[in-house]
């Protein structure tokens, strides 16, 4: 790895497409750390401490799923699956495991750039900067420790996770459509068909111990999108 950039850590048995991210990214300072099979990116992102890792989904022997499944047993660093054109499948698959977003292997380096960008900021906490600590009932959320609670217990929230419960806590109740979510919590436009944030918001209603028939903490509005529900207030 290359000493001073920002450590990432690129997980694809395509050498050739890794060496093609290292040589885009190393010049805009980022410290490009390559794995080229399932266990040892495993092994890596478990004990590196890197500002984000991309992962590829089909690999030999431990594929992207699995390595996800068992990364996020002990760490939420943010995670960018790369999976085919046009697999929405892998990339519902790889959200409900824990992904913070997903980029198609036909990817331009400024979208590849964007996105890398948008899952970091969200992890980040700059120093000296005012972090809020949002209350409602006995959900807590603060922004300057990463950390949510819900009656006393941390919730292991992923960093998209986190910035969907704190954009929703920060409306006051107010619905917050999909299109706002996604701006609020992603900095990019993504394309009206894409439903990634429904898949969020069931993974976070579940963390949450929610009823998804009968949701008391997070409310869908048909037609419109979510709210806060009442029974946070209780």
């Amino acid at each position: 790895m290359d000493e001073g950039g920002r450590p990432l850590l690129v997980v694809d048995d395509d050498r050739k497409l890794c060496g093609l991210i290292r040589d885009y990214l190393s010049p805009l300072g980022w410290s490009v750390e390559m794995r080229h099979t399932g266990p040892e990116g495993l092994e890596a992102a478990r004990h590196g401490a890197y500002e984000a890792v991309i992962l590829d989904v089909m690999m030999p022997g431990m594929d992207g799923f699995e390595v996800l499944r068992e990364l996020r047993k002990d760490s939420n660093v943010p995670v960018l699956m790369l999976t085919a054109m046009g697999e929405e499948a892998d990339r519902i698959v790889g959200l409900e495991l824990g992904a913070d977003d997903y980029l198609p292997k036909t990817f331009s380096s400024r979208e590849l750039l964007a996105r890398l960008r948008a899952v970091t900021r969200r992890a980040a906490v700059s120093p000296g900067e005012p972090q809020a600590i949002l209350q409602v009932g006995e959900l807590v959320v603060d922004e300057g420790t990463h950390v949510a609670s819900l009656r006393g217990e941390v919730l292991e929230l992923t960093t998209l996770e986190f910035a969907i419960l704190a954009s929703l806590m920060k409306a006051g109740g107010r619905v917050k459509s999909r299109e706002a979510l996604l701006e609020d919590v992603s900095d990019r436009r993504f394309d009206v068909f894409d439903r990634s944030i429904d898949v969020h918001v069931s993974q976070l209603r579940r963390k949450l111990g929610d009823d998804a028939r009968h949701p008391r903490y997070i409310v869908t509005v048909r037609g419109v999108g979510y709210k806060l529900g009442e029974g946070l207030d209780t």
